[in-house]
């Protein structure tokens, strides 16, 4: 294989050409893949549909999947299915169905399982069934984002801890969309605002819907900094809008992008994605300790 590398947007993002993702990469070619990853926080790799197993086998390559949450799993699957199809029935789910409020939770600003303990790496959501029109899933990088703040911003909120809060954010929504069950699940966890990338040494900032509060302030107070940083992370001109195309295959850095949901004719049009979510690797922590 071949690979072709184009970028996406002004900022960060980048299509891959020529990797057939039907069959293994050898790892010279994953090795390519995975510093387009490192380098430009998204990536789009094009190609024909694939399986439940092949996007499995590209997902370890990555890293340690997550058995997707309870709220939102299939029999405790890797995979956190993104539809609006019923495929007990293979019926459109009507506008009232349960499952489309949960996902309408997609549509803020978030990064995929920052309220989980583990370090989330990335996110793989590939593209089974898409709508003619509509449905695009944007993108802004909090890498860019730290990179525009003034100094005087970066100075305030270095060394800040924030609060992760599932159970926060989906009540935002909400409020009956988790149960008590689910809830217990997933408590609040802790993580640094800053994040620092091990392999660039580049700064991002952990936010978005999932961050509640910063740790040691008032909610008033979290909310301005934390509300604040998302709407300068996601000015118009920093968002990059992906417009799917069956096969699709986006791989996401979770440590430094934020990404949502858009809407389409979801009563007329089926739409199916798969997502995997990654976890970093414990030895790969441990080798950034040493």
């Amino acid at each position: 294989m071949t690979l072709e590398i184009n970028p996406l947007h002004k900022l960060f993002g980048a299509e891959i050409i020529g990797a057939d993702l039907t069959q293994s990469l050898d790892d010279a070619i994953f090795a390519e893949i995975r510093n387009a990853f490192e380098t430009y926080s998204v990536i789009v790799l094009r190609g024909p549909v694939i399986t439940d197993e092949q996007q499995i086998a590209l997902s370890d390559r990555f890293g340690d999947i997550q058995v997707a949450f309870k709220a939102n799993q299939t029999g405790g699957s890797m995979f956190s299915r993104q539809s609006n199809i019923d495929f007990e029935t293979g019926d459109i789910f009507p506008p009232d169905h349960p499952r489309l409020t949960y996902l309408k939770t997609n549509m803020m600003w978030h990064s995929d399982s920052s309220y989980m303990e583990t370090e989330t790496l990335c996110s793989m959501l590939s593209a089974r069934e898409i709508p003619p029109v509509g449905g695009n899933t944007e993108f802004v990088s909090t890498r860019v984002g730290w990179d525009q703040l003034p100094d005087e911003m970066k100075a305030r909120i270095e060394g800040l801890t924030v609060i992760h809060d599932l159970s926060y954010a989906r009540d935002k929504m909400d409020k009956t969309i988790l149960t008590d069950e689910q809830r217990a699940a997933a408590p609040p966890v802790k993580h640094p605002l800053v994040q620092v990338n091990p392999a660039n040494g580049r700064k991002s900032m952990l936010i978005g819907a999932h961050a509640a509060f910063i740790e040691g302030w008032s909610e008033a107070d979290s909310r301005a900094l934390l509300d604040d940083l998302v709407e300068r992370a996601s000015p118009p001109e920093n968002i990059y809008s992906h417009a799917w195309q069956e096969g699709d295959v986006l791989v996401w850095d979770n440590r430094c992008v934020l990404h949502r949901a858009t809407t389409f004719d979801s009563s007329r049009y089926r739409r199916h994605l798969e997502r995997t979510t990654i976890n970093v690797r414990p030895a790969d922590q441990s080798e950034r300790a040493a």
